[in-house]
């Protein structure tokens, strides 16, 4: 039986309902909200284009990974491990560097609108790096931060009103494409290698139709964590796919790579298309 309800009590408009608006039936007005929110946040800042970096959550700083081998040595626990993350920090540092110098080079470019800005997963680790070095170049950043169960981090570096934090992975992933006019990734884990293989799998069924430079960075990791060759040998891809990315250790490299590209590519295109 229905309750009825109290005299003088008036109920509270749809989009002002929480309750409602956090139930299943209001799953689209949620989902819609993803997209939307960021949109206006996006246009209001002139950010039409990004360069997103990708890579693990759990790489440290030669600073914090140097912190933690004297600890460990100190204690005589994890020693091996902290030597590991201390080799594995050379990417936080090569993350930050190349963030900070892609930064300097889109700050230099003549154009009204903030082009190819630094985006990335807005965590920690690899991620983080890349905000720090965007932030110590003196430029706007992008953070897009994904609701995780017992996931505590601080990320400092990301510019606060570009600062997002989404609920649906699919909605996070599609900010990460539709504004990206280069991509580099750096080692990861699951998360990471999903990410390639979703931007790989729109290139390559042309999805997007967006030319963009495809980094990964850390020849080594990639080599061993992914066997492409097999891939063509068994004929589950074309030889011409090994083609939609490049492979690099240097910075240098890395950088050229993606300033020729978006130079060539991106520079006078009116806006992103997906």
């Amino acid at each position: 039986m229905d309750t009825p309800a109290r005299p003088g009590h008036r109920q509270p408009k749809a989009y002002q309902d929480a309750r409602f608006l956090q139930s299943k039936d209001a799953r689209a007005l949620r989902i819609l909200a993803e997209y939307l929110e960021p949109l206006h946040r996006f246009q209001r800042h002139n950010i039409q284009d990004t360069i997103v970096f990708m890579g693990s959550a759990r790489l440290l700083s030669e600073e914090a990974a140097k912190a933690a081998l004297a600890a460990a040595e100190r204690s005589g626990a994890g020693v091996e491990a902290a030597e590991t993350a201390l080799r594995l920090s050379v990417y936080y540092e090569a993350a930050r560097e190349l963030a900070r110098r892609l930064t300097e080079w889109s700050k230099k470019l003549d154009r009204e609108a903030r082009r190819f800005v630094v985006c990335t997963g807005g965590g920690p680790g690899i991620i983080e790096a890349a905000n720090r070095g965007a932030a110590e170049a003196k430029g706007l950043n992008i953070g897009l931060t994904i609701s995780i169960p017992d996931e505590e981090f601080d990320n400092p570096y990301i510019s606060r009103e570009l600062h997002f934090y989404f609920h649906y992975f699919f909605m996070r992933k599609f900010w990460f494409v539709y504004l990206a006019k280069a991509v580099v990734l750096f080692p990861g884990g699951y998360g990471t290698l999903d990410e390639l293989f979703e931007i790989l799998t729109l290139v390559q069924t042309h999805k997007t139709r967006k030319r963009m430079p495809i980094v990964l960075f850390g020849t080594k990791y990639w080599d061993e964590v992914i066997n492409f060759r097999a891939l063509v040998q068994y004929g589950t891809i074309g030889a011409r796919d090994i083609e939609l990315f490049q492979r690099t250790d240097s910075v240098d490299e890395a950088y050229d790579i993606i300033t020729r590209g978006l130079t060539e590519n991106a520079l006078g295109i009116p806006g992103p298309t997906l």
